[in-house]
């Protein structure tokens, strides 16, 4: 017997798989950023499928400044090196590490924002 699903429960479950898309993307940026190798051809047709599976999921709306910063950061990224004609692969090489410095401060706000001290603290007293 199939199971119904409330409307709460699917918002959840699009939610999720749309905030894992874009940890996926910002990894294997970072991941394509950080290889000595990764060339701008092999970094174009990547981070063409990634963009290309986030742009399938639903939009949702983003809450956390940690979310809506790498959706930005995405959009920017793609913008200025997939859609832009006149980029080229010494142009990858020259934005490698600042594009790195800025997916680890991403990644910084990401886990600034889930720690929290209080939680730790005994709350019997």
């Amino acid at each position: 017997m199939p199971r119904e699903y409330s409307q709460k429960q699917i918002d959840k479950y699009k939610r999720q798989k749309y905030l894992n898309a874009l940890d996926k993307c910002t990894k294997n940026l970072f991941k394509l950023f950080k290889e000595e190798s990764t060339t701008y051809e092999k970094f174009q047709k990547r981070f063409t499928e990634l963009k290309r599976e986030l742009d399938k999921l639903d939009e949702i709306r983003l809450n956390s400044e940690h979310s809506k910063k790498t959706k930005e950061y995405i959009e920017i990224l793609y913008n200025s090196t997939i859609e832009n004609s006149d980029f080229s692969n010494s142009d990858f090489l020259d934005i490698k590490n600042s594009e790195l410095t800025k997916l680890n401060r991403l990644q910084k706000l990401k886990n600034r924002t889930k720690y929290s001290k209080n939680k730790h603290k005994n709350n019997f007293l």
